[in-house]
């Protein structure tokens, strides 16, 4: 890993990424393996420092590392007002907006940002204490519903702090499957949740009130990566039963999940939304619809090869399109897995794939069973007159009148030739048996009859399945 340096930067040849973040979270295994990608993908162009969290914290933001492109965002103890300071000293490039990093501390403002990008979220109304325990709102309590600013929110419904850093939020259950509240929290070993019997709100403190939404016990985490990228996992959902389902590594498990059109344009959004270009967001899928119910900023997977390479891939292409340029370094843009290749022919012209068109058709349907049979008795012939036949070249007799008139015409040629109807090409009937009913299958019959000549008795018709 490069060393950090505190005086300039004295080669422009590479473009500077300085990593801004508690060390837990700058060292972490994803953030780890995504650097190293990047310098791997990228070595000719970017490097890449860690600012030390003593100097974060203790020194001046004059004191800090100078970087061209800078990936900061918050956390616990993390001074987001310093970070936003030296992006006013230096000017850097800036990969997640620090200014709106403030919004998603804040649930009542992560409500409304979703609300202005037009991105689905559940109905909630908001209850505002201060410190002095004057309340701004009204709330009334009912044993089965609760009021908020004129808002009905039945059981179940959620009650979220305002604060996001606050993950104690409650489930209140109605009387009718026994009461009480399911308690979230951040995992502690392999708990999640648990149960408690009180079904009171709680009375001190700010808080968003939710309606409940059945999401099959699972949980989407999505983890977006500029615009144009998302990769999603499931999970139990922690207030099913708050134990945390652990692999065989001690590793929660994560189930893959491909994401709809509509949740791709979502994750968009909300990647534009809160100017964060690496951003999760957790996703409730119910009522054929998918609810966004929390954005959590910066977020990583946290064990996917795949992943890493992809991010590190969208992270340096970004950061040169954006900096290579204007810093003289020389770099041209390759093309993304998503580009369409260029192929050299043997003439030396460039063909562009544009696209490839599949047309799919399944084959698992009913044969038509259609038969052809030629006849020569001028009754079929009227027959066709009758329905316009000449007019189409062809008549389709589906109703079963049509189809009893066909029969009974049948039987009565039947009837005065016997056997041995000769044959000319003068008219085709096609009969198309679709049903299997009982006159089709007499018609059939007859019909098959008819095709045979001189060396088929009515014995055939007789042997013929009943």
């Amino acid at each position: 890993m490069p060393t950090v340096s505190n005086g300039k930067i004295s080669s422009r040849k590479k473009i500077v990424i300085g990593v801004c973040a508690m060390k837990r979270k700058a060292t972490s295994k994803p953030m780890r393996e995504i650097m190293a990608k990047i310098v791997e993908y990228y070595a000719d162009w970017l490097e890449y420092i860690v600012f030390p969290e003593e100097v974060i914290l203790n020194e001046p933001v004059e004191k800090w590392p100078l970087c061209d492109c800078l990936i900061s965002f918050h956390a616990t103890d993390f001074p987001l007002h310093k970070a936003i300071e030296y992006e006013r000293l230096r000017r850097p490039y800036v990969i997640n907006d620090l200014h709106r990093q403030y919004d998603l501390l804040d649930r009542r403002k992560v409500f409304r940002a979703l609300a202005r990008a037009g991105i689905e979220h559940p109905r909630h109304g908001v209850l505002i204490r201060d410190q002095n325990g004057k309340v701004e709102g009204e709330l009334i309590e009912h044993n089965d519903h609760i009021e908020v600013n004129g808002m009905v929110f039945n059981k179940p419904f959620v009650e979220k702090p305002l604060s996001a850093e606050d993950h104690n939020v409650y489930i209140y259950y109605p009387s009718s499957v026994g009461g009480g509240s399911q308690r979230l929290f951040r995992k502690i070993n392999n708990r999640s949740s648990w149960y408690s019997p009180v079904s009171t709100v709680r009375r001190e403190g700010s808080f968003i009130y939710e309606d409940f939404i059945p999401a099959d016990g699972t949980d989407v985490k999505v983890y977006a990566v500029g615009p144009y990228y998302a990769h999603a996992e499931a999970r139990k959902a922690p207030g099913l039963d708050g134990k945390v389902e652990r692999d065989s590594h001690g590793k929660e498990v994560r189930y893959p999940v491909i994401l709809s059109s509509k949740e791709k344009t979502i994750a968009r959004k909300v990647v534009i939304a809160f100017g964060q270009t690496v951003c999760g967001f957790d996703l409730l899928r119910a009522n054929g619809k998918s609810y966004v119910c929390d954005v959590n900023g910066f977020s990583f997977v946290k064990t996917s090869t795949k992943y890493y390479e992809d991010t590190a891939k969208i992270l340096g292409n970004t950061i040169l399109r954006r900096l290579a340029s204007s810093m003289s370094i020389p770099w041209q843009i390759p093309y993304q897995d998503d580009d369409p290749p260029l192929v050299s022919t043997p003439s030396g012209k460039m063909m562009e794939l544009r696209c490839v068109l599949a047309v799919i058709r399944h084959g698992d349907r009913t044969p038509k069973q259609k038969m052809k049979v030629v006849v020569t008795d001028k009754r079929f012939f009227d027959l066709f007159r009758k329905y316009d036949g000449f007019k189409k070249n062809e008549i389709k007799m589906k109703r079963p009148t049509q189809l009893m008139e066909v029969l009974e015409l049948a039987r009565e040629i039947l009837h005065e030739q016997q056997v041995n109807i000769p044959c000319s090409l003068f008219c085709v009937l096609c009969i198309a048996w679709e049903g299997g009913s009982p006159i089709l299958f007499c018609l059939w019959r007859v019909f098959l009859f008819f095709s045979y000549e001189n060396d088929v008795s009515a014995g055939f018709v007789d042997a013929l399945p009943q």
